[in-house]
């Protein structure tokens, strides 16, 4: 059977939603607002996971009303949560620079894809050298009003500031 790691916000309770609509052996890991960071003791749980259970895909998924990404676009309350500081300076930057090109309807999705995408990079890196094979690592977002997954967008969409003289 096809075995899944899902990165989630607990916030989201999306497990259930996700067990229902992919059919497969899911696995799932919290942090909030996916604010995930690769420190040594989370990346040897995520490996040993990964080889216990022969995973080969893993999903970063958020929810489009998360409310810690609805909070760092708006009074940003929980800033001060521990771990968190770091997701709200890279969501303020982005959609600072996310200001330039993107429609308003879609500014969200943007900034919210750069960020998985971001973070997606980072594991990818960290588990390159892992024994059983390259893994799939995606991102995608979840709908509640249409009640679907959309895949993020691909990371050549996303911004990243140069300067060039």
């Amino acid at each position: 059977m096809h075995k899944r790691l899902y990165l989630l916000c607990p916030t989201d309770c999306l497990e259930s939603i996700i067990s229902n609509t992919f059919k497969y052996e899911n696995y799932f890991y919290t942090s909030l607002g996916n604010s995930f960071a690769p420190d040594t003791e989370t990346l040897k749980s995520i490996k040993q996971l990964i080889e216990k259970h022969h995973i080969k895909e893993i999903y970063f998924i958020l929810s489009m009303d998360n409310q810690i990404v609805l909070d760092a676009f708006g009074d940003q309350n929980f800033s001060k949560i521990a771990g968190l500081s770091n997701f709200f300076i890279e969501i303020e930057k982005q959609n600072r620079r996310s200001e330039i090109i993107a429609q308003s309807w879609n500014r969200q999705f943007s900034i919210i894809s750069y960020y998985l995408n971001k973070k997606i990079k980072m594991l990818q890196l960290e588990l390159n050298n892992l024994s059983n094979g390259p893994i799939k690592i995606g991102g995608k977002m979840y709908n509640k009003y249409q009640d679907a997954f959309a895949d993020i967008f691909s990371d050549l969409v996303c911004l990243e500031k140069y300067h060039l003289n």
